[in-house]
């Protein structure tokens, strides 16, 4: 299913939300078409599983091979595993961390990565994109030593990888969370990934103090429902910001030998 985010007439996002589900051992995960002035970006386009899917979705609002950049906010199966299809079909760069752009190149086979992975400097950078620019957004630690998500300022979303993420089945991720009760409802589905996979309390609190000074309209992460709207984006940011999360958590008696 293809959910219309945003689109001006010139400048469209587009997400994807069900390629994945119907394999029940795979976590749902969401990818994204961003399409400004004739010009196309596919951010996390994910793994094996949803290559055929996505590129018959994506085919209604922009053709595959004309794609410019794929935009990886880390190096996970879930965000590159297709990654080798991608350079085999299409002419795309891709924006990766510098952490892992030489990491990546494992994914695929022959040559075909030589001169089109472009490594992102921990600071971020901007994007140029038809008319408007995809600003790539420091969020290291979040899950991935070399993390960024990827703002569209014209849309004011922010698509945000694993921060954020909720695990659902994907007919639960058709509508956003709009509300600051709905949020609390949907704690639930976000704790336990949340603290198991953000690193620590101390990064979410600088991640959350910079995307406060950004103007943002939505937060919408690769797994699970989105936040749409300034009340649903701060409960988000709220609740990020207090949560014990990763090393928080752990201690001595995590690291003992299995008896």
């Amino acid at each position: 299913m293809s959910i219309e985010l945003y689109n001006d007439g010139d400048h469209v996002c587009m997400m994807f939300n069900d390629l994945v589900d119907d394999n029940a051992a795979a976590v749902q995960a969401n990818q994204f078409l961003i399409v400004s002035n004739g010009e196309g970006a596919l951010i996390d386009p994910s793994g094996n599983m949803t290559f055929n899917g996505l590129i018959v979705g994506m085919g209604k609002f922009f053709h595959y091979k004309n794609l410019k950049y794929l935009l990886a906010s880390h190096q996970d199966p879930d965000i590159v595993g297709s990654l080798n299809k991608w350079m085999m079909s299409t002419d795309a760069d891709l924006y990766v961390s510098s952490l892992w752009s030489r990491f990546v190149p494992h994914f695929c086979t022959g040559d075909k990565t030589s001169g089109r992975i472009v490594g992102i400097p921990d600071g971020g950078m901007r994007i140029k994109l038809g008319k408007d620019e995809i600003v790539a957004v420091p969020a290291h630690f979040l899950h991935a030593e070399g993390n960024f998500q990827f703002y569209d300022p014209r849309s004011r979303i922010l698509f945000s990888g694993d921060m954020g993420a909720s695990l659902v089945h994907h007919d639960q991720v058709t509508q956003p969370i709009v509300t600051p009760a709905e949020f609390r409802e949907h704690i639930e589905h976000m704790q336990g990934f949340h603290q198991r996979y953000m690193v620590s309390s101390k990064v979410c609190r600088y991640w959350v103090n910079m995307v406060k000074e950004m103007d943002i309209h939505a937060i919408v992460p690769q797994h699970g429902r989105w936040f749409q709207g300034k009340p649903a984006v701060h409960a988000f940011l709220d609740w990020i910001a207090t949560l014990d999360c990763g090393i928080d958590q752990f201690d001595q008696s995590n690291y003992t030998l299995p008896r």
